[in-house]
């Protein structure tokens, strides 16, 4: 069971190493995703191409696969960079957006929980449609409850080996020995794009950390659910709406301490 004396030991590895993080991800959230990934202490790059992503991998400390907007080139970067990543023993995130209904992602989507992903990261619909028991949600949002998709996340879970977090109300970090509960956060952070895609390249991060710090996958995983919720918490006292919110995130995640991490509900 995740403590928050192991969640900030995780914290404090990232701010210590600096985790290189490789997202291939989609063109809507790249600016958000580099600028959280700086703010937490990790050292972000965009590298999609086909010929690069996989050599980048096998060097970077940690990977994101985001099939918000899949070109055919970042569908062909994107299984490069799974298979050099586990070659290289590097963690690497599958956040399958909007699988289900679209046909050309739900089928890479697929493709890569095949090769292993050490984490995957999605809503409740995305979860379930990963599974194969539902066709997704609404666009990008989800139609299900996080308790509905919990059979889905270890039937994942048991398939690939990994890690699979369920973001909603209350988060689920499933893994094939239990589930941790993450409650806490700010509903601000669905009015932001890019607050959920974010969150996959910082369990990338999060992993790489924890791995250098002795912490097990499902407990780095967590940890960066609580940081990140921690983080979302603090910048919404006080901020006006989304527009106001962004900039006070990005600051709550760079001035985060690990008593900050205390506000967040842990079952």
């Amino acid at each position: 069971m995740l403590t928050h004396a192991t969640a900030r030991t995780v914290l404090d590895s990232v701010r210590s190493t600096a985790p290189l993080v490789s997202c291939i991800t989609n063109s809507v959230v790249t600016n958000f995703t580099a600028n959280a990934l700086l703010a937490i202490g990790a050292a972000p790059a965009m590298v999609d191409i086909v010929g690069e992503a996989g050599p980048f991998a096998s060097v970077a400390s940690g990977l994101l696969i985001n099939l918000g907007t899949p070109t055919p080139e970042q569908r062909e970067a994107a299984v490069e960079a799974a298979g050099a990543a586990n070659a290289a023993g590097t963690p690497w995130v599958l956040d399958p957006v909007g699988v289900g209904s679209l046909v050309h992602r739900t089928e890479l989507a697929h493709r890569l929980v095949d090769m292993g992903p050490a984490a995957i990261r999605g809503n409740a619909s995305e979860i379930i449609a990963l599974a194969g028991d539902g066709s997704g949600g609404r666009g990008v949002d989800a139609a299900d409850e996080v308790d509905a998709a919990l059979g889905s996340a270890r039937l994942l879970a048991a398939r690939t080996g990994g890690v699979v977090a369920v973001s909603g109300a209350a988060d689920a970090v499933v893994s094939a020995d239990e589930t941790i509960r993450v409650a806490g956060g700010s509903e601000m952070l669905t009015r932001v794009t890019g607050g959920g895609c974010s969150l996959g390249a910082m369990i990338a991060c999060f992993l790489a950390a924890g791995r250098s710090a002795g912490v097990g996958d499902a407990d780095s995983v967590a940890a960066c659910h609580v940081a990140y919720s921690a983080a979302a918490e603090i910048a919404a006292e006080g901020a006006a709406g989304p527009g106001s919110f962004a900039p006070r995130f990005l600051d709550a995640l760079y001035g985060l301490a690990g008593s900050d991490l205390e506000r967040i509900r842990l079952s």
